[in-house]
């Protein structure tokens, strides 16, 4: 990304302690290839992203994910679990610089750990990283602030709308977390998500690309467990499981006073998700994808 910057409608720039930060969409439009190469370092070098046509009545452009290794490249690098905060900053981190942080809740049940002299880190936000901000992330990453590279794009750009939908693998898996399935069976990952049209502001753009994920993604995982196992959890995999479900995701956040926690965790995952058991040669399968919603969410 850095060395084709021109190209990929980037902008790169040094802090004066030296961190290297490249803007995908804050002062430059960035594009849909940057958004391919930012959605491939959230996941830590693990997955591949590539750009698709999806028929839904309709055509959409969207994006499909391959993902190996899982738990590592989705749980604990992918995933937006960090909290970067500065003065009159914030932003959402995801990246393998929080597999050397290892600060969130999130990691005392994953087992994994890296040890590297070099820290990356993908911020979903508005506003360019200041030193301060910085400055912290180096030290809970325990590099040299010279040696962290951060990467930000606001969830209104191109690559807001690209990296957003190439979670569409990882809210199926962190659901699997959530109700107690053991990710650890997992061995690999493959997914497709609308590309949500980039909203007029960001908090839209929220609502835009949740839905795209919500009711449009497809998430098919392959896993080595037992079959009792998968169906204690499947029917509750899909978002369709929750009780929010079928309500525009930028309309609920309103419902709920703009307070993300309020919303139904269980809402958050594909669509659709089908499970390849290896050990069985059986698959199960729930939930599918809402076209009615797509078109009311993302087109109208």
């Amino acid at each position: 990304m850095i060395a084709d910057a021109d190209a990929l409608e980037l902008a790169v720039t040094q802090l004066g302690n030296g961190t290297t930060v490249v803007d995908a969409g804050v002062q430059v439009p960035g594009s849909l290839a940057a958004g391919r190469l930012f959605a491939e370092v959230c996941l830590g070098g693990l997955g591949k992203v590539r750009f698709c046509e999806l028929d839904l009545s309709w055509w959409l452009p969207g994006v499909t994910v391959s993902v190996s290794h899982p738990p590592v490249a989705c749980m604990a690098a992918q995933y937006a679990g960090w909290a970067v905060k500065g003065k009159k900053f914030f932003a959402m981190g995801s990246g393998p610089a929080r597999a050397l942080y290892r600060g969130e809740p999130l990691f005392e049940r994953l087992d994994y750990r890296d040890q590297a002299d070099v820290a990356v880190l993908a911020l979903e936000g508005r506003k360019l990283p200041p030193e301060e901000a910085a400055e912290k992330v180096a030290a809970k990453c325990q590099v040299s602030p010279d040696r962290l590279y951060l990467l930000i794009a606001p969830t209104a750009s191109l690559v807001g709308s690209v990296q957003v939908a190439a979670r569409v693998v990882e809210t199926g898996l962190h659901k699997m977390l959530e109700v107690g399935f053991d990710i650890g069976t997992v061995r690999s990952g493959f997914g497709t998500c609308p590309l949500a049209p980039i909203a007029r502001d960001d908090l839209r753009a929220i609502g835009r690309t949740n839905d795209a994920v919500l009711y449009g993604g497809r998430a098919w995982y392959t896993v080595r467990a037992d079959d009792a196992q998968i169906e204690a959890v499947i029917e509750q995999l899909p978002s369709s499981a929750s009780r929010d479900y079928g309500t525009p995701f930028y309309d609920l956040f309103q419902r709920y006073d703009g307070d993300f926690y309020k919303i139904d965790p269980l809402l958050f995952s594909p669509a659709e998700v089908a499970i390849n058991n290896v050990t069985s040669g059986r698959t199960f399968r729930a939930g599918g994808v809402n076209a009615e919603m797509i078109q009311k969410a993302l087109l109208e």
